[in-house]
């Protein structure tokens, strides 16, 4: 099995790499998706969040106001580092056990050939980068992301109370193994996810995750 993890900042088009790259049979994993997972009413985790954030951060069912959980953590770098704090080491954790399943595991079913994780803060989560067999980067200039973001909706002040947080492009960069300009935002990205998949061998059959009873 090969596992690529890929990182980008905001409105940089990770997602849209790492979805076209399922759609090609690759198994994805989105690590956003995998934090939200992990806030169920009256666990651990979103009594910590709680304590750290306040308890208006949850609706009357004890459940978690992501809108109001963001404000809060991303007001502040430290605000910033407490979240993570709290999160990533159960998202590490659980994205291990993903990706290295036990022998009962691996009788039951094949393993895919390629793993893709979306990866959005690649700073904080470097230390989890052992566990990839490449880290590829989806690059974009601020100016682009910014408008790309605000198209979507977001205010300018708000991208750019995020981007601020995130490492800068070249240092992004530094983390990967591969790098792919994604400042066009057209096929160009296709393209190039094409490209790699070639290099490494990997086809639709080979990508797909089946049963052996199947």
């Amino acid at each position: 099995m090969f596992t690529l993890f890929v990182i980008g900042n905001l409105a940089s088009g990770k997602s849209t790499a790492t979805r076209y790259l399922a759609s090609r049979g690759a198994r994805r994993i989105d690590l956003d998706q995998l934090a939200k997972d992990l806030y169920v009413p009256g666990s651990d985790v979103v009594a910590a969040l709680a304590d750290a954030f306040g308890s208006d951060i949850l609706d009357e069912n004890g459940a978690v106001r992501p809108r109001v959980l963001a404000e809060r953590a991303f007001a502040t770098p430290e605000q910033t580092r407490t979240l993570n704090d709290i999160v990533l080491p159960l998202v590490y954790e659980r994205l291990n056990n993903m990706l290295l399943p036990c022998a009962c595991m691996a009788t039951e079913r094949s393993l895919p050939a390629l793993t893709v994780v979306e990866v959005s803060l690649a700073r904080e989560f470097s230390y989890a980068f052992p566990l990839a067999d490449e880290i590829m980067a989806i690059t974009a200039p601020l100016e682009v992301r910014i408008a790309r973001a605000v198209e979507r909706g977001m205010s300018e002040d708000d991208v750019e109370n995020r981007a601020a947080l995130q490492p800068s492009e070249e240092e992004l960069c530094g983390l990967a193994n591969t790098v792919i300009d994604n400042t066009a935002g057209d096929d160009s990205l296709f393209l190039a996810l094409d490209e790699w998949l070639a290099r490494h061998g990997f086809d639709n059959r080979q990508m797909a995750l089946e049963s052996l009873d199947a």
